[in-house]
């Protein structure tokens, strides 16, 4: 199944030119902008108990389906599975490396990805990569994307929200690095430059992971995590610490990541608190057989 915006023409193009007899591909249109409302609309439309998401600049290895099939017949507990995506930057350059602890929600609340790096043994995680991640219908039922998180192009860590929930309601999550795709990460067209400063764009990042972890989180980790935000904070989303560290080699750029990275995290606070008082966003989630959702 592909989600297609209606003004990808390119896409359209192909896919009138392209044999059906090849593949049984079913097609999903999407007017509105965001991953988030396709990634729904693929939801809404899947008939798999077993359903499948990847991206449109992934490719999944041969055996993708096969070894997902495998991990969810293996335990009726496994909600949702997923794996290391190889990274190609400039479409030929494999990031290599190692990384045994990935996906994973430290307890202050630091979020490790690393899934492109992980290695070993099929082990439980925290957060499935959208790249790469498959999920129980029956796990999944009454959840979806979730449409407050920011952004006008991928909406950064909306699958962190999806995992997360499954999380909080008990199931298990797999990460098994041999449940692979070759991932070429693609230009985003919107604020989001993937690898460059966009003061909009980590605002957003900020604001969606605050909201995503304050509701995740028990009431004395948020306490903690609120705390370290603002003290230390990441890399990315600078706290003080992160900035006095930076400030010597970036200057202004330091200060002016600093503060959106507070400004998001502000902001996502509030988000959070709006939500409290009934104004998140819930739906159900269809569908019968395996499914590969291709999001375009």
């Amino acid at each position: 199944m592909l989600v297609v915006r209606d003004t990808d023409a390119e896409t359209w193009t192909l896919l009138k030119e392209l044999n059906p007899n090849i593949l049984p591909l079913r097609t999903v249109t999407v007017s509105l902008p965001g991953q988030v409302v396709a990634l729904n609309a693929g939801l809404d439309a899947a008939q798999g108990d077993i359903i499948a998401i990847t991206d449109d600049d992934a490719v999944p290895h041969a055996d993708w389906l096969a070894r997902i099939k495998a991990h969810f017949l293996s335990d009726d507990h496994v909600g949702g599975v997923g794996g290391r995506d190889w990274v190609y930057h400039n479409g030929t350059h494999l990031e290599d490396g190692a990384q045994e602890v990935v996906g994973q929600v430290q307890w202050l609340g630091r979020v490790i990805g690393g899934h492109h790096l992980g290695m070993g043994d099929a082990r439980e995680v925290d957060i499935l990569k959208g790249a790469n991640m498959s999920y129980r219908r029956s796990a999944i039922a009454g959840v979806r994307f979730d449409e407050r998180l920011r952004g006008l192009g991928a909406q950064v860590h909306n699958d962190m929200a999806f995992s997360l929930a499954l999380r909080r309601r008990g199931w298990k999550l797999i990460y098994d690095p041999m449940v692979a795709v070759d991932h070429y990460p693609a230009k985003r067209f919107d604020e989001d430059g993937r690898y460059q400063f966009n003061e909009v764009a980590l605002v957003n990042l900020a604001h969606n992971e605050t909201l995503i972890l304050l509701e995740y989180l028990l009431p004395l980790r948020r306490a903690v995590f609120l705390l370290w935000v603002v003290l230390v904070g990441t890399r990315t989303n600078l706290g003080l610490l992160q900035w006095l560290r930076l400030l010597p080699s970036e200057g202004s750029l330091a200060g002016q990541k600093l503060l959106a990275s507070l400004r998001g995290r502000w902001q996502g606070w509030w988000t959070w608190q709006d939500s409290r008082f009934g104004k998140g966003t819930r739906s159900l989630v269809k569908g019968r057989d395996a499914e590969c959702s291709i999001d375009r």
